[in-house]
Order: structure tokens, then C-alpha cells, then sequence
């Protein structure tokens, strides 16, 4: 009876899963879908907890397992109340880490308990003869996979909060690959001739999926640590997954197979997005920069006040607004959801344009507007927003660079060409609320921001739109 009761138990979270992230994939139902696969999960937790035996013993030390629940839920619990939108992808990565660096302990542990009896001069023979090859199998693709997303994940939350800088050396790539070769050939060797004089070359596999890890991500930066995130978040699925082939866990395998398989098909449309192909992320050679001289730019750049911009957006028939990192940082997505609201109420078309890697991680800018309760059928994707360009008179773009800069189309020599962007440029009149000129994310200078049909507002993305509002009021 407790067998088939702790079935249902893993059904039913699988099945909260799979819903949860359906609902997941709508603003109108994302909230709730957060909330049914999490109250699958608590399901799936707490039958493991009563209702697991193993050769009719059950779990102990209760007092262990719900310590740990506690300390993890109010950590997690303050974390996600306290981070700001920006921080969020930061937070993303250190909790994706958290997930890589679980399945890889699993695998540890598992293979301590697989050897052990090996290492015990009573039972060598009898002990080697009995390992189970697909399950080291399982064990070292775990510990690869997680350990390589727990590395890499704490070296893309160091690069996202600006404590670790981008680092590179001539060579480097190829280097990554053959440790990389190294970890996987000494993993394939072990599992077909794992014994008492070699087993500790599991623990060298786990140091050099450390050293990949780091490797494979501190050369990576800009605007392709969206890419990154999401590859590394499939990872972490992926080696949830061994370890739900471990413990014949089919809720744990159901969630693990979900991340891997969300994760990888979010990647594949980050790459789109990109110009990039998949297999360049895996190789190492993913946000290498061109070679070449990158095209001088020419010409100066002219302000517009706040009254001429609140002018010539009162006054527009449809006005796209392009959202990015400086929004984010400004907290002020709620502000421009108000000027949405106040442009619409004096007969203004108004629009936003979500390039998809706009931001720090993949949907930042959706997330960010949904928490504003900007209306979900008013963001429209890169193509078809590119579409509207033409027929648009006015385009604010807030704090994004990159992802509006021609030199992805223009100049073979920059960093980003060949990635697709969105093409302001069409539009009538183009305004561009940044700080002030620095580059950005990718480091390069924009040539649109020299354009004549562009014109450059100044300041705190929050503090601009304030004035904007208000000086649209009195219009």
C-alpha cells in the first residue's frame, strides 16, 4: 500500500510538473503555475520522507531532513523577496549552481556507496566483479554534467555582479576541449575497468569538471551570457535526471528530463537569436570577438529636452517602445507602464519590442514588464516587431544598446555581427534614453546613436520618464 501510495505521490508531482510549466508559458498563468508545480514538488518531497523504504527501512534522522527543509526554504524565501529585477539573473545562476552542485554530491556519494565494498580486502574480488556499469555510467555523467554547471554557474553569477572579469588566453579553446576529451575518456576507462587500484581517478574527474567549468565560461561575456545561463540551466536538468536514474525516482526524473529539455530548446532559440550555433557553445569558441579593424564612426550625436520628446510622443500615431538593461537597473518598469497608459489615452499606438536576449538572462525584459502589469499582447518579438518599424513615429529605447546597434548588420569586424537585432532604424524618429554614452554590454560603440533621425535623452531611465509623464500631463 505505501508503494503504490508513494507512486501516486510521484504522479502526481510529475504530473504538477508538466502543467506548472505550461501555465508557465503565459504572464496570465504564470503565477499559478509557479505554484501548482511547487505544490507538486512539496508532494513528491514529503512522500519520499514518510512513505520511501529500502529492504523495509525506512528514512531516519527527521530531524536532519527537516533542518535542512527549513534552513533551504526561509533562505530561498528571503532571497526571492529581497533580490532586486536586476539581480535576478545573478540570483538565477547562484540558484541554478545550487541545483548543479546537488546532483553532483549525489553522484559522489552514490559512488562511495558503490565502492565501498571494494575497498574492503574481504570483499575485493567478489566487489569488482559485481559493479554495475551502467549505473557508474549514470554516476559519472551526473558528476560531470553538474559539476561543470555548478563551476560554471558561479563564474557566470561572478561575471553578472562584476566581481569576476572576463578572462581569456591564446590557446585557450583548444585547451578546453582536450580537458575536456580528458574528463570524458578517463570517466569511459573507469566505467569498464573501475578497480581498488584506480577508483581515485573519480575524485581527478571531479576536480577537472571543476576546472572546465570555470573555463568554459570565464572567456564568455556581453551579450551572450543570456545563452550561457540557459545552456547551463539545461545542464542542471540534465544531471537531475542521472540522479533520478539513480534512486529510480520518477519524479525527479520527470523534472530533471523537463529543465534538460526546456533548457536545451531555449538555448537553440538563444542561438537564433544570436547567429550562432549551438555546437560553437559547446565547443569553447562562443563569444569570441572577429577579427579585423571594426569601422570608424563619424559624426556627433544631438539631445532632445524632455518637452520636445513629450511633443513628438503626444503627437505620434504609434510609438514602439524597446525595453533594456537600463530600465532594469532604473526600476522603472512601472513608470513606463504609466506612459503606456497616458500615450494610449490620447489615441497613441503604443507597443514594446522584445529582442530575446535583451537584458541579463533569457525573458528578462518580459519579466520585467509583467511585474508592471504590462499587457502581454503589446510585446512583440524581434521579427514581428521589425515588421512595424516602418509604420512607427516614434522609438524609445530604454537603456538597450547592443541589441539595436547596425553594426550586427554593417561591419564584419565587430563582435556582434551577423546577430540579429532590431531594427529601429526604420522608424520615423528614434529616441535613446541612456546614462550617458558609454558602451554597451558587448563594449562596443553604436553607430545609431549618430544617426540623424536620433536623438539622445539623458539621465536615470526612471527619473527621464517621471519628467516625460508629467510634462506629456500638461500637454
Amino acid at each position: 500500500m505505501e508503494i503504490n501510495l508513494l507512486t501516486l505521490c510521484y504522479l502526481l508531482g510529475s504530473v504538477s510538473f508538466i502543467i506548472g510549466l505550461k501555465m508557465l508559458s503565459h504572464p496570465d498563468t504564470a503565477r499559478k503555475g509557479n505554484w501548482v508545480a511547487a505544490a507538486g514538488m512539496a508532494i513528491a518531497i514529503l512522500g519520499t520522507i514518510f512513505l520511501y523504504s529500502k529492504d523495509g527501512v525506512k528514512l531516519e534522522n527527521y530531524g536532519w531532513i527537516f533542518g535542512g527543509l527549513a534552513v533551504g526554504t526561509v533562505a530561498g524565501t528571503l532571497a526571492a523577496k529581497k533580490v532586486k529585477m536586476t539581480s535576478m539573473p545573478e540570483m538565477v545562476s547562484l540558484f541554478n549552481g545550487m541545483g548543479g552542485a546537488c546532483a553532483a554530491l549525489i553522484s559522489i556519494i552514490e559512488f562511495q556507496h558503490l565502492t565501498h565494498p571494494m575497498l574492503v580486502q574481504d570483499n575485493l574480488y567478489a566487489a569488482v566483479g559485481s559493479l554495475d556499469g551502467a549505473t557508474l555510467l549514470i554516476i559519472f555523467a551526473g558528476l560531470i554534467i553538474g559539476t561543470i554547471s555548478f563551476a560554471g554557474s558561479m563564474i557566470a553569477w561572478g561575471k553578472l555582479n562584476g566581481s569576476v572579469k572576463d578572462f581569456a588566453f591564446n590557446g585557450q579553446q583548444i585547451a578546453n576541449n582536450i580537458l575536456l576529451l580528458a574528463i570524458v575518456g578517463v570517466a569511459a576507462y573507469l566505467v569498464y575497468n573501475i578497480s581498488i587500484t584506480n577508483y581515485y581517478w573519480f575524485y581527478f574527474i571531479t576536480a577537472a569538471a571543476v576546472l572546465y567549468g570555470v573555463l568554459f565560461v570565464l572567456p564568455i561575456g556581453g551579450a551572450d551570457m543570456p545563452v550561457v545561463i540557459s545552456l547551463l540551466n539545461s545542464f542542471t536538468g540534465v544531471a537531475a535526471a542521472c540522479g533520478g536514474f539513480l534512486y529510480d525516482n520518477q519524479v525527479m526524473l520527470t523534472g530533471g528530463i523537463l529543465v534538460g529539455a526546456a533548457g536545451t530548446l531555449l538555448t537553440i532559440l538563444m542561438c537564433k537569436a544570436m547567429n550562432r550555433s549551438l555546437m560553437n557553445v559547446l565547443l569553447g569558441s562562443f563569444g569570441a570577438s572577429s577579427k579585423g579593424e571594426q569601422q570608424a564612426i563619424t559624426g556627433s550625436f544631438k539631445e532632445i529636452s524632455i518637452s520636445d520628446a513629450a511633443v513628438c510622443m503626444s503627437y505620434a500615431n504609434k510609438v514602439m517602445i524597446v525595453p533594456g538593461y537600463g530600465l532594469a537597473v532604473a526600476q522603472a518598469q512601472h513608470i513606463c507602464h504609466e506612459l503606456e497608459q497616458l500615450l494610449e489615452e490620447k489615441g497613441v499606438e503604443v507597443k514594446y519590442a522584445i529582442h530575446p536576449v535583451a537584458g541579463r538572462m533569457p525573458g528578462h525584459m518580459n519579466v520585467l514588464l509583467a511585474e508592471a502589469d504590462v499587457n502581454y499582447d503589446s510585446l512583440l518579438e524581434m521579427e514581428d516587431a521589425n515588421n512595424e518599424f516602418k509604420t512607427t513615429d516614434v522609438v524609445l529605447i530604454l537603456g538597450a544598446n547592443d541589441v539595436v546597434n547596425p553594426a550586427a548588420k554593417t561591419d564584419p569586424a565587430s563582435p556582434i555581427y551577423g546577430m540579429p537585432i532590431l531594427e529601429v532604424e526604420q522608424a520615423k524618429t528614434v529616441i535613446v534614453n541612456k546614462r550617458s554614452m558609454k558602451p554597451g554590454y558587448a563594449g562596443i560603440e553604436n553607430a545609431l546613436f549618430f544617426q540623424p533621425k536620433t536623438s539622445m535623452l539623458f539621465g536615470d531611465a526612471k527619473v527621464a520618464l517621471q519628467k516625460l509623464v508629467a510634462e506629456i500631463k500638461a500637454i
